[in-house]
């Protein structure tokens, strides 16, 4: 089986509490650990896309990543715009986690599904970095774009299902779909799942099929904080 979910915001040195986003976060770790071990098995696959840690530096999330090593299953991993510890692969490899793996320009093969991804970037009405500098907004959104390729372009073998994970909804403030989306359908995706919209930011959410496309958001306190089943 295939779960995912977003968000995990976990902080182990308790400076960034999360209830400034509602009293459904007060505590959300453990309701997050305690869901997580009712439904997930260890031969589970787990999709994590975005805004893991708190931490700053690479080394102090460890902490946080080691949390996660600890649970059952696989997890595969992206970047959020949240997540800073995250520097190079190569860094983060070195961490040598038995259970998590991490996408960035790259793909992960489970049985026969293949596993794409990278952050992706946001449009002004759904992130407050977007508001400083359209030419650097634009720069870093056709930079994910690239990355997103890249990660597609890396499957070296036939798989029945592609699987996208972003961070930020590939969609336009009016709801339809950006150009991410557009890639995934030159790419016959079967599903992209995203997060990072959070309790009034869950009035841009669109799920379901479009344009052959099932979406799902899972960031966490959307799907109360318990993985969901996506396969």
């Amino acid at each position: 089986m295939v779960f995912a979910i977003a968000d995990l915001h976990f902080d182990s040195t308790g400076e960034k509490p999360m209830g400034i986003f509602g009293s459904n976060w007060e505590d959300h770790e453990a309701q997050i650990k305690k869901n997580w071990k009712e439904v997930i098995k260890e031969d589970s696959l787990i999709l994590l896309p975005g805004d893991i840690s708190w931490a700053l530096r690479h080394e102090d999330a460890y902490v946080d990543l080691m949390k996660i090593e600890k649970l059952p299953g696989r997890k595969i991993m992206i970047k959020g715009n949240h997540d800073y510890w995250w520097s190079s692969l190569k860094k983060i490899n070195d961490f040598n986690f038995k259970t998590i793996d991490f996408i960035q320009n790259n793909c992960f093969v489970y049985k026969d599904i293949g596993i794409f991804g990278t952050r992706g970037w946001g449009n002004t009405e759904l992130g407050e970095e977007q508001k400083e500098s359209n030419e650097h907004n634009i720069k870093v959104f056709k930079r994910e774009l690239n990355r997103l390729r890249l990660s597609l372009d890396s499957l070296k073998e036939e798989v029945e299902t592609k699987i996208v994970m972003l961070h930020y909804p590939p969609f336009n403030p009016d709801s339809t779909p950006n150009e991410f989306a557009e890639i995934m359908k030159e790419y016959n995706v079967d599903i992209c799942v995203y997060g990072h919209l959070h309790g009034e930011g869950h009035k841009y959410i669109r799920e379901g099929n479009i344009d052959g496309i099932e979406y799902y958001c899972v960031a966490s306190d959307f799907i109360q904080f318990k993985p969901k089943k996506i396969i």
